[in-house]
């Protein structure tokens, strides 16, 4: 019987990947998506499952080699031993570094860690602790707290041999601790022991916002900043939204606001093509991209993540509402792939859902311009002869005023409005 190779599966464009853990030997019995070995890249770690049912032959890698998509792993003996299921403890989890993000913490493409198949994980999490699933599991099975930990291995991070030794108590009292980040020229925020003044507690903050905190800080020094506020008469478009909603329900999807202003994006980014553009890493050239890749953010009980759209220009409002709903459902379940949220070029954020009346996105570099869009409103309207109700829908486009000046953007947003006010262009 001949052995299964296991190779590096795509983990998008990254190359020259460290093992940084290696979870089973030769002669283990393994099923189909038991991890076999650990994986990370300056921004995405993953466990490598097994494909299928079998014993494990030989380890080629050791831990700290470096390896790419394609790389030979391990082999497999093909069989159909009995294991215990995997436990949802096994879960992946994000580890703390650069992510380009979104307004509002939001985290786009390479920068999030996949997360494996499963339910999410129990409420102890350790927060943004670099440690590998498996070492997180062991923790919650001695009921260690991970962040109380200092880490011995590369990077901080900690290993099982950390937490064995905080078991048996001849650990140091030493604790993580974050140091600021250096070497911009701006100056620190001072330190203040804020017990003095009252009760406090600490509490780390959820992964995604470790993430996302690096790319809004670089995207908000780095990118000249301006927003653009415009508004759209949505009255017909809701209407025409509700009949289509009425109809996807018995068919088992939804007919959101969102996949029109997807449509209505790409068809102002069609007339204004350098918002769907990128400068050039000299920064003496503008790169138009012939493709429309939309970013949508969506809300994730760890936070914000932005999963990725791919060709919304040749995708009907029908198509559109459900992959919306497929993608939805994937980032609130953790199983969105590094590949689902990268190649981006322009995004929206909406928090329609949830109220306001305008806010400033932070341009997700190196993207040149986002959408946000909030609550529509019922607003009297003025027509020429009297005041009529009209559900005027407010939009922020904030943009890189190196790329795009004031003209361009109000522009843009008219062209915008104008679709949405009337879709019928859509289709001409």
């Amino acid at each position: 019987m001949s052995l299964i190779e296991v190779k590096v599966p795509d983990i998008g464009d990254f190359e020259n990947v460290p093992v940084i853990e290696i979870l089973v030997k030769p002669g283990d019995s393994v099923k189909a998506d038991d991890p076999l070995l650990s994986l990370e890249s300056d921004k995405a770690t993953m466990e490598v499952p097994s494909p299928a049912d079998g014993k494990v032959a030989r380890v080629v890698v050791k831990v700290g080699d470096k390896v790419s998509e394609g790389s030979l792993l391990l082999t497999l003996e093909p069989g159909e031993q009995s294991v215990p299921a995997p436990s949802v403890l096994d879960q992946q989890e994000p580890e703390p570094e650069k992510s380009p993000t979104s307004p509002a913490g939001k985290t786009t493409a390479a920068d999030v860690r996949p997360l494996a198949k499963g339910p999410l994980p129990p409420p102890i999490d350790f927060g943004g602790v670099l440690a590998s699933p498996s070492v997180r599991r062991l923790a919650r099975e001695l009921d260690i707290d991970l962040a109380k930990l200092t880490g011995s291995g590369d990077k901080g991070r900690i290993t099982k041999d950390d937490v064995k030794t905080a078991l048996s108590g001849s650990r140091g009292a030493g604790t993580r601790q974050a140091g600021p980040v250096t070497g911009t020229g701006i100056p620190d925020i001072p330190a203040v022991d804020f017990a003095k003044f009252g009760p406090v507690e600490t509490k780390p903050l959820p992964r995604i916002k470790r993430l996302s905190g690096p790319h809004l800080h670089r995207s908000w020094l780095n990118v000249p900043h301006v927003t653009h506020s415009d508004e759209a008469d949505i009255t017909e478009l809701e209407a025409f939204r509700k009949d289509l909603d009425a109809k996807g329900k018995a068919k088992g999807y939804r007919v959101t606001m969102l996949a029109f202003l997807m449509k209505a994006s790409v068809a102002a980014l069609k007339a204004q093509p350098e918002l769907n553009a990128s400068l050039a890493p000299a920064r003496d050239a503008l790169i138009y991209k012939r493709y429309f890749h939309i970013g949508i953010a969506v809300d994730t009980p760890d936070g914000l993540v932005v999963p990725v759209v791919r060709d919304v220009d040749k995708k009907g409002i029908i198509e559109l509402c459900q992959e919306l709903g497929a993608i939805s459902k994937k980032a609130r379940d953790g199983k969105l792939t590094a590949t689902e949220m990268q190649g981006g070029t322009f995004t929206i954020s909406s928090l329609g859902g949830i109220g306001g009346t305008a806010f400033t996105p932070i341009v997700n570099a190196p993207e040149v311009a986002i959408l946000g869009v909030v609550r529509s409103q019922m607003k009297p309207v003025w027509d020429g002869k009297a005041f009529q109700p009209r559900l005027m829908l407010p939009l922020s486009v904030s943009y890189d005023h190196r790329v795009i000046d004031g003209a361009l953007a109000a522009r843009f947003c008219r062209q915008l409005a104008g679709v949405l006010e009337d879709v019928r262009v859509l289709v001409l």
